[in-house]
């Protein structure tokens, strides 16, 4: 699934030994089709922070699922980063009720920051 989302970087960028080390800390929630394995979300609850969203096929409603219910776990306030290259997630964020909320640069990585609260008021 990285290597599917993230086509600007080279594959060897994207190491599962990394992502379980960052994941350690977070609940991981899977979308399953017929025992396949299509999306993930990993939000990371002390900053109600969404690290990661994944699916395998784009357009077929798993990824909003998906954050649908990361954002009932997290209770309505929900934050994450996208790295500024990855403008199609930028656009689902954005038809999500996000809005961008901060720029910045990590390790020569450009991202923005990405905030929806749900709460209501």
């Amino acid at each position: 699934m990285l290597t599917d989302t993230f086509t600007w970087m080279p594959a060897e960028r994207h190491r599962a030994a990394d992502f379980l080390a960052a994941a350690r800390d977070e609940e991981i929630y899977v979308a399953l089709e017929a025992g396949r394995l299509v999306g993930l979300a990993a939000l990371y609850r002390p900053q109600v922070f969404l690290h990661s969203l994944y699916v395998t096929e784009r357009g077929r409603g798993i990824g909003r699922s998906l954050l649908a219910h990361v954002s009932a776990a997290a209770g309505g306030v929900l934050s994450l980063k996208c790295q500024a290259a990855n403008t199609g997630a930028q656009a689902f964020y954005l038809r999500e009720g996000f809005r961008c909320m901060e720029a910045g640069e990590d390790a020569g990585v450009a991202w923005l920051r990405f905030v929806r609260d749900l709460r209501g008021g």
